[in-house]
């Protein structure tokens, strides 16, 4: 197993879910669906996670990744297919349980496997290495997924996003690779595992909430933006380009990372990225130009996709012996819990008060995490 591989994996497999969040999105508002339609609808993505993510990690922990892998790719093409074939606004909200699901699986096990790949000393490379591939598949699923829809229609889009999983799956059953991953040194050893012990660490509580908040406005800007873009009247096309300005301006300050990591300290770089990140959250609804629209994306994006890495760089050194796969899946379950509250909580706003009150509460929020994080 090489982290190589890795990367392809994830490439192929998030941007199959990156590309869906966009296309359930502007396919239910094609549908004339409102915006606490569209809330809900994409607040589903996270039902599974939600209930699944913790014990998830832990059997991931007992049996290595390659059956959670191939399982939770093989849920994400079959959800694509149910879109094709079914495109109808109730069958939207089932795909966005299942892909949700099988996508649950596929970041657990590609955080696990970068964890312990390595020295704890390459870990930080080894996930910025891994956020570049989620940077990359962030810029292409949307941004491909807005043109797709203007040429070929929301069906023939999900087929193509199907074909990217389906290729995934294919490379992991013909290729000679050993997908488990080797055992922690505590692994078989009897040990109690209260999942309240990992939340007395304070690093790892301070990750959690840093790691929260970031996600938080990732999610919400992925979420508003296509309902924002098509208030002021922006094509799938121009909504897919602000988009992917901020996919790129992530994959942009991820192509520098894994050179310049060893000279960075992990807190202050978070605490800054909150901050920047409220700024932007702050500016974003009073712009309604496309060029400053793409401008304040891409530095959200820088803001944003500098953090990820440290995070789980963080979670992954101050993790208990043998328990990395549960602190993912930790991780997973907190971040699925605001992905499931915010689009819904942010669409009824959305709804009667527009979408400024929207990115300011957000703005609010960040501002809050960065002093706690702050706090000695």
């Amino acid at each position: 197993m090489t982290i190589r591989f890795v990367l392809l994996l994830t490439i192929l497999l998030h941007l199959t879910f990156a590309g869906c969040r966009v296309t359930l999105s502007l396919f239910a508002l094609h549908l004339e669906s409102t915006a606490l339609t569209v809330g809900i609808l994409i607040s589903l993505l996270a039902a599974i996670p939600l209930l699944f993510s913790v014990g998830w990690g832990r059997t991931i922990d007992r049996i290595g990744v390659r059956k959670p892998l191939l399982i939770g790719a093989g849920i994400m093409l079959g959800a694509m297919l149910l879109a094709v074939a079914v495109p109808r606004i109730e069958t939207l909200f089932v795909v966005s349980v299942i892909a949700g699901g099988g996508f649950m699986l596929v970041q657990i096990c590609v955080n696990h496997v970068a964890g312990q790949l390595g020295t704890p000393e390459q870990r930080a490379r080894n996930f910025s290495l891994l956020a570049l591939a989620f940077s990359t598949s962030g810029f292409l699923g949307p941004t491909l997924s807005g043109f797709a829809i203007d040429l070929v229609g929301h069906r023939l889009t999900f087929l193509l996003l199907g074909a990217s999983a389906a290729t995934a799956i294919v490379l992991m059953l013909t290729r000679q690779v050993t997908l488990t991953v080797l055992p922690s040194p505590a692994q078989g050893i009897a040990q109690p595992r209260r999942l309240i012990d990992l939340f007395h660490i304070r690093d790892l509580r301070r990750a959690f909430v840093t790691s929260a908040a970031l996600s938080m406005a990732w999610d919400l800007f992925m979420f508003v933006t296509p309902i924002h873009g098509t208030r002021l009247g922006l094509s799938a096309s121009i909504i897919g380009l602000i988009l992917g300005s901020f996919g790129a301006a992530i994959f942009l300050v991820r192509v520098l990372l894994p050179l310049i990591v060893h000279r960075l300290r992990e807190w202050p770089l978070l605490i800054a990225g909150m901050l920047a990140t409220g700024v932007a959250m702050t500016v974003f609804p009073l712009i309604d130009q496309v060029p400053a629209l793409m401008a304040v994306a891409f530095m959200l994006g820088l803001a944003i996709g500098g953090t990820q890495p440290m995070i789980m760089a963080v979670l992954y050194n101050t993790a208990p012996p043998g328990r990395g796969g549960e602190v993912v899946g930790v991780r997973t379950f907190l971040l699925n819990l605001t992905q499931a509250g915010i689009p819904l909580l942010f669409g009824v706003v959305g709804a009667t008060l527009g979408m400024t009150p929207v990115f300011w509460a957000m703005a609010a929020a960040l501002f809050i995490g960065a002093a706690y994080t702050g706090k000695k």
